[in-house]
C-alpha cells in the first residue's frame, strides 16, 4: 500500500475537513454530465488549484477506472513508472489499483516499468485521488509517472492507452486524468502570454505541437508530458474538442502577482 505523502500539507489530513473542503470545490450547478476521454487539472495546493480542479471533476461523471498521468517532480524512478503499488491510502480510504489496466499496459508499451520510486514521494497524481474517491467511491486507479520523454515515447504511451481503452470498451468507459499546472515563477503578465501559448496547442488537440511550444518558449509546465500522452490518446480514440473550464494563478489567492504559478483545468472530448 501506498501512504499518503502530502496529506496535511497540499491537502487536508482530517476525513471531515477534506470532504467540506472538496464539496466547497465542486459546484452543484451544471447540467447533464457525460464521461469525457480525459481531463487536465492542476495539483497544487488544494488553496491555490482546488477550485480549478473542481470546477472540472464537476462537470464529468467519473467512471469506475481512471488512468492517472503523472509529471516526475523528484527524478526518481523509471521514465514510464506504472505503480507497483496495489492500493493508495487517502484520508477517504483505500483506492485499489486496477490489475487489468495495468498488466494490459505493460504488455502493450515496451517502455513502461512497474515501479515505487517514481510514486512514493510524487504529489501529482495523490491531490487528483481525493476528487476522484469523493465521485466515485471505490474507483480503480492506474497511476503513472512520466519523465524524461520525447515526443515520440508521449506518442507511444498514449496510443497505448489508447489501445488498451479500446479492447476494453465493452466494460464501460475509462477516464485519462492528466495531472499539470502550468508556468511557474514568473510574473502573472508573462506567465499568461506562455500559458496562453501552451493552452492553445491543447484546446487545438495538438500534442505535437504543445510539446514543441513549451520546449521553444521555455515554458515551466510541469506536466507537459502527462498532457501531451493523454493528447495523444484522446487524438487516437477519436477526441475531436478541448475545452477550457477554467484559468486562474497562485496570485488570486495570494495576492503576488510578482512570481506566479498557473493553472488550468480543460475537458477532452
Amino acid at each position: 500500500m501506498r501512504a499518503p505523502a502530502v496529506a496535511g500539507r497540499f491537502y487536508p489530513a482530517d476525513r471531515r475537513t477534506l470532504l467540506k473542503e472538496l464539496d466547497s470545490f465542486l459546484p452543484k450547478s451544471h447540467g447533464a454530465k457525460t464521461t469525457p476521454i480525459a481531463i487536465m487539472v492542476p495539483h497544487a495546493g488544494y488553496m491555490y488549484s482546488g477550485a480549478v480542479a473542481g470546477e472540472a471533476y464537476a462537470r464529468i461523471t467519473v467512471p469506475p477506472r481512471v488512468i492517472i498521468l503523472n509529471p516526475n517532480h523528484t527524478g526518481i524512478g523509471a521514465r514510464v513508472s506504472v505503480s507497483e503499488f496495489d492500493e493508495w491510502e487517502t484520508p477517504l480510504g483505500i483506492a485499489c489499483v486496477d490489475v487489468e489496466l495495468r498488466t494490459a499496459l505493460l504488455k502493450k508499451c515496451p517502455s513502461a516499468e512497474l515501479d515505487q520510486d517514481a510514486h512514493l514521494r510524487e504529489h501529482a497524481g495523490e491531490v487528483q485521488i481525493p476528487f476522484l474517491q469523493r465521485l466515485k467511491p471505490h474507483v480503480k486507479l492506474l497511476p503513472i509517472t512520466l519523465g524524461d520523454l520525447s515526443v515520440e515515447d508521449c506518442r507511444d504511451v498514449g496510443e497505448a492507452l489508447a489501445g488498451i481503452i479500446q479492447e476494453l470498451i465493452s466494460s464501460g468507459p475509462i477516464l485519462i486524468v492528466a495531472s499539470s499546472d502550468m508556468n511557474h515563477y514568473e510574473p502573472s503578465n508573462v506567465s499568461k502570454v506562455k500559458d496562453e501559448l501552451a493552452l492553445d496547442r491543447i484546446l487545438g488537440m495538438d500534442p505535437e505541437g504543445l510539446y514543441d511550444v513549451v520546449q521553444k518558449k521555455n515554458i515551466s509546465m510541469c506536466g507537459v508530458l502527462p498532457v501531451t500522452a493523454a493528447l495523444f490518446a484522446a487524438t487516437a480514440l477519436g477526441g475531436k474538442q478541448a475545452t477550457l473550464v477554467r484559468y486562474a494563478n497562485s496570485g488570486d489567492v495570494s495576492g503576488d502577482y510578482d512570481a506566479v504559478v498557473g493553472y488550468a483545468s480543460v475537458i477532452i472530448n
